[in-house]
């Protein structure tokens, strides 16, 4: 009986590796021109990263950094326009897209922000995608700070408020400071009071802190 049951199981054997073969000899051409177009994709692939794209990544960290010079000069004019030799943050983007780092959005959207160009401004600070929370608050405000410039300030109010959420550390209380002034100036000193208040209670060592208090008079003796 194991016998029989030992002779059934080489038989299914070579049966499977008999459709095995024959599967292969019908369709050896397309699987071997799908094998070969995956080998011709893998390296085409490989040759773009390493020829191309590299290249124009450190291309473009170069003059990443040429404007990032100009822009701690606090040059945005030049930072983001370039002076035909150096180019400026708009023209990196042009030609580069992110490939110097997503940061080169914000950078761009605080250059317009400086030159009173907000809704400009605006577009490029909404384009930055960066992970870094500190970073990604900063440009939160600054959109704020726009909006103010545009006289909207419901819109600003909102994303001050969504600024000091996304950064729980000494810069909220800066935010926090901006996000009151702009309540008061809409009528609304009863939610100023409250970001003037979590500023002392929550941010008492920050700058913000220390002059707070005159805020919360200015409301309590109106």
């Amino acid at each position: 009986m194991a016998k029989e049951i030992k002779n059934e199981n080489a038989e299914a054997v070579v049966e499977a590796i008999s459709k095995t073969e024959k599967f292969f000899n019908e369709n050896g051409k397309i699987i071997g021109g799908i094998a070969a177009g995956i080998v011709v994709l893998a390296i085409a692939v490989f040759c773009w990263f390493k020829f191309a794209y590299q290249p124009a990544k450190a291309e473009a960290e170069g003059q990443m950094a040429l404007a990032e010079q100009n822009f701690r000069a606090a040059d945005y004019e030049l930072a983001l326009n370039g002076d035909g030799n150096v180019l400026g943050f708009t023209q990196i983007i042009d030609e580069y897209g992110a490939k110097a780092g997503k940061a080169v959005y914000f950078y761009a959207g605080v250059c317009e922000l400086q030159l009173g160009n907000f809704e400009s401004a605006i577009d490029y600070l909404e384009s930055y995608k960066g992970k870094d929370a500190i970073l990604a608050a900063r440009a939160t405000a600054c959109i704020g700070d726009a909006y103010v410039g545009l006289e909207d300030y419901s819109k600003a109010l909102g994303y001050f408020e969504k600024a000091a959420a996304t950064a729980d550390n000494m810069f909220a209380a800066g935010y926090l400071l901006k996000a009151g002034m702009v309540a008061e100036k809409l009528g609304n000193a009863e939610k100023a009071l409250g970001f003037y208040e979590t500023i002392k209670d929550q941010y008492p060592q920050s700058m913000e802190g220390y002059d707070i208090d005159k805020y919360i008079a200015r409301i309590e003796n109106k």
